[in-house]
């Protein structure tokens, strides 16, 4: 296939594949794509480690990473030395211990939850400043062609830095005027993410936003994001004008993914229409699988959840022992509308096998019916 995405990191497939998980973004790229991973929930010290790995088992592909730039955050670095359980309401720690209690998840051992909060606290995620010590460790890497963007416009040296190392910058964007605003700071491509997709999305489904992006930015390539894990979705998306994909959810019950069995499970069994929007996880609206977490934070009385990286810092902790406790109920993850389709073991290559198939059957068929 020959696209402007394909042409400008030297890859067979126009297919960029989003994930935390290392083995999954080799895999990618190997497969004749382009992996890119999830920074965001790594320290400078554990993304070093990672992308070590990458580059040792990747065989000289290309990847990107993928980071923060939030424009609207709360910064609560500024009070390292202050009590963790001090940042956050009383009725909001009271809400989600009663919660855990009601589905019998055991707290952590000793200090840990306390420990597991102060190393949050003194990090300082979720800021430019942490995104920035992150991109200096991306910066040493031969391997990494792309930096990324997940949320939020990148600062104009984070793109005058990766330019001058020959690095391409993305950005996700879910809105035109979102577009028009990475197209000023300087971005080379940007990924128009719909409705369905998941984690932090907008309102417009990807089959109105992606033409709408495409003209507002030409003759920047876009790539479609959000409901895309099918080679008919694959071959829509560029019928739309699109460059190429971005996919995420699919990744997710393949060999490669390390999610937990409870997560894997409830994936596997899921229907497209078992995601919901939620402020719950992040503070933001994301789309995450419907579980007994998204659910209570619905129920009446429950309480708003907090500005991001506050909801963060709450439900961390109970994540860690929500996995301990191998509990399925309350598991829970970014997933997008198409997981109703990921219903069956396999592994990366064969998605892709299967992606491309389908969009050679798709195109026959148009093919077919133009001839008719």
């Amino acid at each position: 296939m020959r696209t402007k995405i394909c042409e400008m990191f030297g890859i067979d497939v126009p297919i960029l594949a989003f994930s935390h998980c290392r083995d999954v973004v080799v895999e990618a790229s190997k497969a004749g794509g382009m992996g890119i991973f999830g920074a965001d929930k790594c320290t400078p010290e554990q993304l070093e480690i990672e992308l070590a790995w990458i580059e040792a088992h990747i065989g000289g592909r290309p990847y990107g990473v993928d980071v923060l730039f939030p424009a609207k955050f709360k910064d609560i670095s500024a009070q390292r030395d202050a009590d963790p359980y001090a940042l956050i309401p009383k009725q909001h720690r009271e809400f989600v211990e009663d919660l855990l209690a009601r589905h019998h998840v055991a707290p952590l051992p000793g200090n840990e939850e306390r420990q597991m909060l102060e190393d949050r606290l003194h990090l300082g995620r979720s800021t430019p400043a942490f995104s920035s010590n992150l991109l200096d460790v991306a910066f040493k890497f031969s391997g990494v062609k792309a930096i990324i963007s997940a949320i939020g416009t990148p600062p104009p040296e984070v793109v005058e830095r990766a330019h001058a190392k020959g690095l391409k910058v993305g950005a996700m964007i879910g809105k035109p005027k979102h577009a028009l605003a990475q197209r000023r700071a300087g971005v080379d491509f940007v990924v128009a993410q719909g409705y369905e997709a998941g984690g932090h999305t907008g309102e417009i489904s990807t089959m109105v936003l992606t033409p709408e992006i495409v003209d507002a930015v030409a003759p920047m390539p876009v790539l479609a994001a959000g409901g895309i894990g099918r080679g008919r979705q694959f071959a829509a998306a560029l019928a739309l004008g699109a460059e190429g994909v971005w996919c995420g959810s699919v990744w997710l019950t393949t060999r490669e993914s390390d999610v937990t069995p409870e997560v894997r499970k409830r994936l596997l069994a899921a229907g497209c229409d078992d995601t919901v929007r939620t402020r719950s996880f992040t503070g933001k609206p994301a789309r995450f699988l419907k579980s007994a977490w998204t659910e209570a934070w619905e129920s009446p009385g429950a309480p708003e959840p907090l500005p991001r990286p506050l909801q963060h810092f709450l439900r961390m902790p109970a994540f860690a022992r929500i996995d301990r406790s191998h509990c399925e109920a309350l598991a829970t993850m970014p997933a997008g509308q198409i997981v109703g389709t990921m219903n069956e073991d396999t592994t990366v290559r064969q998605v892709f096998h299967q992606m491309l198939a389908e969009f050679a059957d798709v195109s026959e068929r148009m093919r077919q019916i133009i001839n008719e």
